[in-house]
């Protein structure tokens, strides 16, 4: 079984990737999308998105990083895609399934499900651009207003060369509502020959259990349960008898948080600081009671020197190295 953490324009960015891997039971991660229009990227575009391309495409903890590139462009993605794999990512994954308006409206992501034909065309160029022992892999839904093309667009993508498929239990139409459809996910894994993912509505260790049974998927990728309970990954593994390492407890979450702020302050302004750190809190609040309380006390906090002042006064305020030692 293999458990993946997702990628999640503004959410999950490299600091939120290096944060999580360290905790454990994470087996690869997928950055976040990487914009391609009508021209070759340079270089810094891609390690922006993706930083860890200047360490083996590998989180500070050795979780490989595919690098997802999210476009409409056949040939656009093909030349991008080349130039992405000389920088040495662990693999290249193509967005199919971003439900974002602005996205959308230009072509790229979910709307591609309307087009199984361009998938097989994108996929397939992509394929041919990148050198054969680099893993190309897709994410999509289910379809963009209704699923009846989930089938058609997964084949499209497994017949074009892709090696693994992510798909996320829902529809561009029914974006991030409960529930996921995992049996559909099942009817997609039945039409294609390559290893199928699982993805969305994973919050708990029963929703693993449950989502694993009806999508017939061994593998999970998880976003915002893995959010909301950095343990999450851990806790699925020893309910399938792998021991992976001790299930963070909220003194381990506040150290996460200190490590967090700190990894912050090299890349962002001071002002976005505390919103970056209560969009954290948020949604840890939903498995620890102490999270909503810390969320309280800082959610009208804009000063990120009062919020440096919060995290002084934590009990577990110490090297954040110590984290999950």
């Amino acid at each position: 079984m293999a458990i993946l953490l997702a990628p999640m324009e503004g959410l999950l960015d490299f600091v939120l990737r290096d944060v999580l891997t360290r905790v454990g039971g994470i087996d690869r991660c997928v950055s976040e999308f990487i914009r391609v229009t009508d021209a070759v990227l340079p270089e810094r575009a891609f390690f922006r998105i993706v930083p860890e391309l200047r360490h083996g495409g590998r989180t500070p903890a050795g979780v490989p990083v595919r690098a997802q590139l999210l476009g409409s462009d056949p040939a656009c993605l093909a030349d991008n895609a080349a130039r992405l794999a000389s920088l040495g990512p662990a693999g290249i994954d193509l967005n199919f399934g971003c439900p974002a308006k602005v996205v959308n409206r230009h072509g790229g992501g979910a709307a591609l499900l309307q087009e199984p034909e361009l998938l097989h065309r994108i996929v397939s160029a992509v394929r041919r651009a990148v050198p054969a022992s680099m893993p190309v892999s897709a994410k999509m839904r289910l379809g963009f207003n209704d699923d009846q093309l989930a089938e058609d667009c997964a084949r499209a993508i497994a017949e074009a060369g892709a090696d693994e498929l992510v798909v996320h239990g829902r529809t561009k139409a029914q974006g991030y509502k409960p529930p996921a459809y995992w049996d559909r996910i099942a009817d997609v894994r039945a039409v294609v020959r390559i290893p199928v993912v699982a993805n969305g509505e994973v919050w708990s260790v029963a929703d693993a259990r449950r989502c694993r049974a009806e999508s017939g998927c061994q593998d999970l990728m998880l976003g915002r349960g893995m959010v909301a309970q950095p343990g999450l990954a851990l806790a699925i593994l020893a309910d399938q008898g792998v021991a992976a390492g001790r299930v963070p407890d909220w003194a381990d979450v506040q150290r996460l948080l200190l490590y967090f702020w700190q990894l912050n302050q090299s890349h962002i302004e001071p002002r976005s600081r505390p919103g970056r750190l209560k969009q954290w809190l948020n949604y840890l609040r939903r498995n620890h009671p102490e999270a909503e309380e810390a969320y309280q006390s800082l959610r009208t906090v804009n000063d990120p020197l009062q919020v440096e002042a919060w995290l002084d006064r934590l009990p577990v305020n110490q090297a954040p190295e110590a984290a999950l030692a």
